[in-house]
Formats: C-alpha cells, sequence, structure tokens
C-alpha cells in the first residue's frame, strides 16, 4: 500500500512539473536537486559576533547548523509549547542560543494557532489548536537594543506578509544583511502580496537567490 501511494505521489508531481507547469512543484524540485537545504540556507559570512534572527525555530534543525558553522549568537522564536519544549532541550548548555516562547509578526497579540507539526499556522484551520503569544517584531528589536542583523531567516507559515511589511514600515529593514525567506501560497492574495514585498525590498537589498514559494535570500546593497 506505501509503494502505492508513493508511485501515485510521485505521478501527481510529474503531472504538475511537465504538464501544468506549476511554478512552485518546479522550483522545489530544483530547490532538492541543488541541495538548497545543506548549501543555500547555511552558506553565509558569518561568525562567533553576528546575530541570526530564526522566526519558526521548529525543532532547532537550522539554528543546530548554523551554530555548529559559525558559532553565531542566535535568537530563536517557536511560538508552539511542544517544539518549544525540544528546543530548550536541544541548547539547554549553549549561552549562544537564545530561546523565546512566542512568535514575531506587526503586533503583541494572543492568538490560536491550528497544529500540523511543521506546518502550523494561525492563517489555517485544524482540528487541534493552542494559545500562542505573538510580540511585534520593531518593538522586540528595539527593547533588546539590536541595531544589527546578520542573517533574519522566516519560516512562519503566512506570517511574513505580517512581519516584513512591519520591518519595512519602521525602516529597520536596512539593518538586516540578509533575509532567508520561505513565502506561503495559502495566504489569500499571496502572490500580489509577495510581489509588493519583493518591490519594497528592491530598494535596500538584492536578490541572490530565488526558488519560487520555497526559499528566497536578500542581501543588503
Amino acid at each position: 500500500m506505501n509503494f502505492i501511494k508513493k508511485v501515485i505521489k510521485n505521478l501527481y508531481r510529474l503531472y504538475k512539473i511537465y504538464i501544468q507547469k506549476d511554478r512552485f512543484s518546479i522550483s522545489a524540485t530544483r530547490w532538492f536537486k541543488d541541495k538548497g537545504d545543506e548549501t543555500l540556507r547555511v552558506d553565509y559570512k558569518l561568525n562567533k559576533d553576528s546575530v541570526v534572527f530564526d522566526l519558526g525555530g521548529y525543532k532547532g534543525e537550522f539554528a543546530e547548523l548554523i551554530y555548529e558553522k559559525y558559532k553565531s549568537k542566535i535568537f530563536i522564536f517557536e511560538p508552539v509549547s511542544d517544539f518549544f519544549k525540544i528546543l530548550e532541550k536541544k541548547f539547554i548548555s549553549n549561552n549562544a542560543v537564545k530561546i523565546f516562547n512566542f512568535g514575531l509578526s506587526d503586533k503583541d497579540e494572543t492568538i490560536q494557532i491550528s497544529l500540523s507539526d511543521n506546518g502550523s499556522s494561525v492563517h489555517r484551520e485544524s482540528d487541534k489548536k493552542e494559545q500562542i503569544e505573538l510580540m511585534s517584531i520593531t518593538d522586540f528589536i528595539i527593547s533588546h537594543n539590536i541595531n544589527h542583523i546578520d542573517l533574519f531567516k522566516i519560516n512562519i507559515e503566512g506570517g511574513e506578509f505580517e512581519v516584513l511589511p512591519a520591518l519595512i514600515k519602521a525602516d529597520l529593514i536596512k539593518n538586516i544583511d540578509n533575509l532567508q525567506i520561505q513565502f506561503h501560497d495559502f495566504i489569500a492574495d499571496s502572490v500580489t502580496k509577495r510581489e509588493s514585498i519583493r518591490k519594497e525590498l528592491l530598494k535596500t537589498h538584492r536578490l541572490t537567490y530565488d526558488y519560487y514559494f520555497v526559499w528566497e535570500n536578500w542581501q543588503k546593497k
């Protein structure tokens, strides 16, 4: 049965790529072929003094790779309690990694999140939910006296459409060297919203790689 499901899944993927010419499917295939998770996502000019923001820490795989390679100072934001506990345990002896049990958004808010492993989102519906806290990204940066961020990784299942405009509006975007972004297409008008954000980013940053709605990176000019 598992073999049949796998065959069907692969046939559907090929249909999306070669028949429908689906941009996301094509980009996802190219991303895995290029081994982007092992190369592009961790290839930066960082060191032990660099500041890294990890929005959507999940189970800490990305933060772990960045720390092992560069020993940077990492701020992880993870609002889901089960994932937060995993992160606490993983980095319990690492003083360079600070973990926060809330997410970042354009404002302070207590809200319900639909739980679905690494697809947990406040913008989706599921039977299993949890109440979480969100904090204003601008308030956090200002209150913690953070004047420079070397790498800002954001994978928060639709929340990027609140966080990034807030950074741009507050003119804090210019203090970030690299923005590693995963946009999500299940948000209403996601294509238009993405293009609007990218248009603003072009004023301060340049696009270094772009895999449509998979991962993209913007480097400060």
